[in-house]
């Protein structure tokens, strides 16, 4: 294989495009860049993940006893969390992210589409400070406190218009006395939110209709796990600008899974699409390349976390030296960012990408891409006459708008 280009990977602070020149004590081209072997066709059964919390959770909800949740869902990829959701039994009454389940909320932590899951309780009062009433403050208390038990959050915070208000200090302070764990406003793992209610189950029903009216409350959400379900716990090994996970997981979901895919990954990373391909179940071959030996050093780390065999090399994707037609399932978040050192920018980086995946995609393949570059990618789309294209979702993540694509060969 001949010496690679300059590096394409995920490294940089933004995961910009940083194809720079080999160090001056860089290994030789044939260490540097092992060649590929074309993906053979075997169905590997998934491992079990590793990384999982050693403590059991307390079984702390009557099991009959439906209590109702809320998700929290990145803003673009609702229908991806939706649908998993209505594929768990004896969820029922989805409104929107909100539902009621009466089962252990243990299979809720599964779930993998959203970002986090919030045990909800509604409370009749005009406003919040009303909840520091003896009764009612011991029925917050008594709420927190399940929540609390199963999920072993050792300290929480309060996110609500206000926090800073007596009514919500005297709040955290009651809080952190009963349940015996440490207020922290900036970290703390129970999160609590308070806001007006939107609950349609709330109120009392019409004598006639039978329909339930409309009345002042707050609800309380506290979410049941000490991190956010995106935080997964493969991750032992994050780079700057690493690709959330749930956006990850939404994009193969809508890029189809199919058990007889070959499957490539160019500029992996650190890994994050591999694995969450690979927890969806088998496939024919999955493989990884980055150029960057740090990249595929944290991408190894992460996959050994969560139980998998894939694998992953330190390849040029624009110079894998595979045949055509190698896979039928290419999917990427390609790099960004203004960090480019290679004559053109991203602009030359994106058009060779997209004339290479052309080259090592099957006749009925599929090309799934996530860029930021977006004005960028679809001009070149529009200038090109190889490739159908639509677009899968534009979601909203940490002040980012990246943007999904589905391409085909025409």
């Amino acid at each position: 294989m001949a010496m690679p280009r300059p590096t394409r990977s995920k490294s940089a602070a933004s995961r910009p495009n940083t194809r720079s020149a080999a160090q001056p004590d860089a290994p030789t081209a044939a260490a540097q860049v092992p060649r590929l072997q074309p993906p053979a066709h075997q169905h590997k059964k998934p491992a079990h993940a590793a990384g999982k919390r050693s403590k059991a959770r307390r079984q702390v909800f009557a099991p009959g006893s439906a209590a109702e949740y809320e998700l929290e869902v990145l803003p673009g990829i609702e229908m991806v969390a939706l649908q998993e959701l209505e594929g768990v039994a004896q969820v029922r009454d989805i409104r929107g992210g909100r539902f009621w389940y009466p089962l252990d909320p243990t299979r809720l932590t599964r779930l993998r589409g959203s970002v986090a899951v919030y045990r909800v309780k509604t409370f009749a009062v005009p406003r919040p400070k009303a909840l520091l009433g003896h009764q009612l403050l011991q029925e917050v208390i008594s709420y927190l406190r399940s929540v609390q038990s199963y999920g072993q959050h050792k300290s929480f915070r309060i996110s609500a218009a206000g926090r800073e208000t007596s009514t919500m200090q005297r709040l955290a302070e009651v809080i952190s006395t009963e349940l015996g764990i440490a207020h922290d406003p900036q970290d703390g793992e129970m999160l609590i939110r308070l806001r007006p209610s939107e609950n349609p189950n709330f109120g009392p029903p019409d004598p006639e209709t039978g329909e339930r009216l409309a009345e002042e409350g707050w609800d309380i959400l506290a979410r049941i796990t000490p991190r956010p379900l995106s935080a997964r716990a493969w991750r032992v090994c994050n780079r700057a600008g690493g690709l959330n996970a749930t956006i990850a997981f939404a994009l193969l979901k809508l890029a189809g899974v199919r058990e007889a895919d070959r499957i490539f990954n160019p500029m992996s990373g650190s890994g994050t699409l591999l694995i969450e391909r690979d927890l969806l179940g088998p496939s024919a071959a999955l493989v990884g390349v980055d150029i960057d030996a740090d990249a595929v050093e944290c991408a190894q780390q992460n996959i050994l976390a969560a139980g998998r065999q894939i694998e992953v090399a330190q390849v040029d994707a624009q110079a894998t030296g595979l045949p055509p037609r190698s896979f039928d399932l290419i999917v990427s978040d390609l790099p960004w960012g203004d960090a480019v050192t290679v004559a053109g920018g991203n602009e030359a980086l994106y058009s060779e990408f997209l004339k290479e995946m052309y080259r090592l995609l099957s006749r009925q393949g599929r090309l799934v891409v996530l860029t930021h570059e977006i004005r960028l990618f679809e001009r070149l789309l529009g200038e090109q006459t190889r490739w159908h294209s639509r677009e899968l979702f534009q979601v909203y993540s940490g002040g980012h708008h990246p943007k999904a694509y589905l391409l085909s060969k025409k």
